[in-house]
């Protein structure tokens, strides 16, 4: 588990500078990632392909995700990839997902999910089923479709691999609050403050995981990582992407300042993913200042992210919103 703290801990060894050179052989390991068509989900298949790893990329336009899959062909000839298909803002969508991959993947089960996908700073908007859309897509759906893995997951637990879910959290969870009374902000909606706290479900779910998977006695690690500032499409096709293209132009070019790349950021997701040394419950991040790029190492989270009562609600009200319990953890699905 890990202890609640703001100070980021150096990660090991005799440099304390993990590079994606450090991800070991994956040959025989299955992956999952969500939101692979661009950004850090791209870059995370690419170095999981190319380390020997069947990845199943995940996207809602089948034009990109084709798209995504000949680029990580192209950097790795010899790479096991697939693309499905999935929409985190339907629970259709997602249900009919697990179903398929319950199905191919068989006795060999899933080695790794990577909770990947989101959305940033949107405008007021919907899920399929009536949730507010950055909460629908980024927590919501993931919490889904990890409930639906979970089978898989545990699968591979079972023919003696350890399985992991890495979800992605962000700087922006330090700002995020939890709002029981207006989880899906009907009453007041701003965009930056409904961001905070999707991004905060996400890293409460992944230590709430955490302690169910220790409770159960299960070998699944849950941990989280967050990439920075980095020039993902969250940017330049978010909040950046709706500006005026005069002022557009010149954020991008201060962004090119203080922002790392898409593929630095994604670092943090490729060190949870892999690296022999993680434990369940850690969370990984940049080692630079403020978080903002660098080396990935572990690194704290706000105190709100450590409420264990209110991430036991959050997971109740899931469930409850969602309909899928982690049963195999808790028959009572709670």
């Amino acid at each position: 588990m890990t202890s609640e703290t703001d100070a980021p801990t150096p990660a090991p060894g005799p440099t304390g500078a993990w590079t994606p050179e450090q991800v070991g052989d994956q040959s025989g390991r299955t992956a999952l990632v969500t939101g692979a068509n661009s950004g850090l989900g791209l870059e995370v298949s690419a170095v999981l392909a190319a380390a020997g790893a069947r990845v199943v990329m995940t996207a809602r336009s089948k034009e990109k995700g084709d798209a995504a899959v000949a680029e990580v062909r192209r950097r790795a000839p010899e790479a096991q990839v697939e693309l499905q298909m999935l929409d985190l803002a339907s629970l259709a969508s997602v249900a009919d997902l697990g179903t398929r991959l319950t199905a191919t993947l068989g006795a060999h089960g899933l080695d790794l999910l990577v909770n990947n996908a989101g959305i940033m700073a949107v405008p007021h908007g919907r899920t399929q089923d009536g949730f507010e859309l950055q909460l629908g897509t980024n927590f919501l759906g993931h919490f889904a479709l990890t409930g639906r893995l979970l089978g898989p997951l545990l699968q591979s637990e079972t023919a003696g691999r350890r399985p992991r879910v890495v979800s992605l959290s962000s700087v922006a969870h330090r700002f995020g609050r939890i709002t029981p009374r207006d989880l899906m902000r009907e009453k007041r909606y701003e965009a930056w403050s409904a961001y905070g706290q999707s991004k905060l479900a996400d890293l409460m779910f992944a230590l709430e995981l955490d302690r169910r998977t220790d409770r159960a006695g299960r070998e699944l690690l849950s941990v989280a990582a967050h990439p920075g500032i980095s020039a993902t499409n969250l940017f330049t096709g978010g909040p950046l992407g709706r500006l005026p293209a005069p002022v557009r132009r010149g954020l991008g070019k201060v962004g090119e300042l203080v922002m790392q790349s898409a593929e630095q950021g994604a670092w943090p997701v490729l060190r949870a993913a892999t690296a022999p040394d993680v434990v369940g419950g850690e969370y990984y991040g940049p080692s630079g200042a403020g978080e903002r790029s660098g080396p990935p190492v572990r690194v704290g989270t706000s105190a709100r992210a450590q409420d264990v009562d209110m991430a036991r609600w959050l997971w109740e009200e899931a469930v409850r919103l969602t309909g899928v319990g982690f049963h195999e953890l808790d028959p009572t699905g709670r």
